[in-house]
C-alpha cells in the first residue's frame, strides 16, 4: 500500500487567534480558509510539504453529536485535553524561543526524555498541546 497523512484535524474555538498562531508564530502556509465567523475551517501546513496540513476546525459541529458531548469537549478544550499534535524541528532550541517570544503558553521547556527524544511543549489559543521534537 501507499498511504500517507495527508490531514490532521485539530479543533479551534478562535478562528483569528488560531490562524495568527499557526501562521505568524509556526510560520506555516495558510492553504484554505473557509466559512466564516467562528464557523472557519483553516487548512494550514508547513512551507515546502504542501502534500502534510493540519485542518483547524470548529469543535463539535457535527449534527450527530449531542448537547452532552459538545459540553465534554468544549470543557476538554478548556483543560488542554482534547487535542494535540506532534511536530518536528532540526533547531530546537531557537524554535522553543520564537514560540516562547510569541508569548504562548509553555508547558514543557525543551527537555531530554527517557525515552530518547528532545522535546518542549506549548498551547495553541484552543488549548491544544503542540509538542515539538528535535530531529537527530
Amino acid at each position: 500500500m501507499d498511504i500517507t497523512i495527508h490531514t490532521s484535524v485539530l479543533p479551534h474555538d478562535d478562528p483569528d487567534a488560531a490562524l495568527a498562531f499557526y501562521r505568524d508564530i509556526l510560520g506555516f502556509e495558510v492553504r484554505n480558509d473557509v466559512g466564516s465567523g467562528a464557523m472557519r475551517w483553516i487548512t494550514v501546513g508547513p512551507a515546502g510539504q504542501p502534500d502534510t496540513s493540519i485542518l483547524l476546525a470548529p469543535p463539535a459541529v457535527d449534527p450527530g453529536i449531542t448537547d452532552d458531548e459538545r459540553r465534554t469537549i468544549t470543557e476538554m478544550m478548556a483543560k488542554g485535553t482534547y487535542g494535540w499534535i506532534l511536530l518536528a524541528t532540526k533547531d530546537l532550541n531557537a524554535t522553543f524561543e520564537k514560540v516562547q517570544a510569541a508569548d504562548a503558553e509553555v508547558i514543557q521547556e525543551p527537555t531530554e526524555q527517557p525515552y530518547g527524544v528532545r522535546d518542549c511543549a506549548f498551547r495553541d489559543p484552543a488549548g491544544n498541546q503542540i509538542r515539538i521534537q528535535e530531529l537527530r
